[in-house]
């Protein structure tokens, strides 16, 4: 096979010479040159990463902005403050102080609500005793034609802060007099109660009228047949009232 490949004709060799140059294809020349990227390095897995992909967490403590300053971390430890001697007192004592406070006003509270409500039932028990305006009545033998039967009636009244006294000589209305008494002052004195009882005050055997407003007593001296009210020189004895 060798030699009869060595004896082919010559031309038949030229030509399969020149089909195979015909196959690759030449570039012209050119002075540009490739540039080529560098190379990256290669980039090394950490230990968090390894741990985050098998599935672990790590928790990383996040830097507080006002700790980082220039990146300098400057966190200073400070120590707790101690409270003062004062303090502690003052907090000590400040449940108590306000549970006496409480206390304070509570009483205050309790003092108000039962003195308003003493007044009020004060008042209360004089509307119903005395009624409004302030009326109270008794009868009396006093010696101005009257009797045990025919009894003189006396009606004692404060009509606006004026204290007035009306007498029914044995009970006669068409010879009643009436004598003034003193006019009271002060908020509340037309509520007064006024009250009156006949007594010898003065020793001269003749009952005598005497009026009582609250602490103050005022006397009228029985003449016989009406009564005047006290004058200079009159000695009266009230020590039986």
């Amino acid at each position: 096979m060798g030699v009869a490949q060595a004896k082919k004709d010559p031309k038949q060799l030229d030509y399969e010479l020149e089909d195979d140059d015909a196959m690759y294809t030449t570039r012209m020349p050119s002075s540009a040159r490739r540039y080529q990227p560098p190379v990256e390095p290669v980039q090394h897995d950490t230990l968090d990463d390894i741990a985050i992909r098998k599935g672990a967490f790590i928790q990383r403590r996040a830097s507080r902005p006002s700790d980082i300053s220039n990146g300098i971390t400057s966190k200073a430890i400070t120590p707790p403050k101690k409270k003062s001697w004062l303090s502690q007192w003052q907090h000590s004592k400040q449940f108590p102080v306000i549970a006496i406070l409480v206390g304070m006003l509570v009483m205050a509270f309790l003092v108000f609500g039962l003195s308003a409500f003493s007044s009020w039932w004060r008042i209360h028990q004089d509307d119903v005793t005395y009624g409004r305006p302030r009326t109270f009545q008794f009868n009396a033998v006093v010696g101005h034609n009257d009797s045990a039967v025919n009894p003189t009636h006396f009606i004692l009244i404060n009509l606006n802060r004026h204290v007035e006294i009306i007498e029914f000589p044995g009970g006669d209305a068409t010879h009643a007099r009436i004598y003034l008494g003193p006019v009271l002052y002060g908020d509340g004195q037309d509520l007064t109660p006024v009250t009156g009882e006949v007594r010898d005050v003065n020793g001269d055997g003749k009952p005598d009228l005497i009026v009582h407003i609250q602490n103050q007593t005022v006397v009228f001296i029985n003449t016989g047949t009406d009564f005047r009210p006290l004058q200079p020189g009159d000695h009266v004895n009230l020590q039986g009232q």
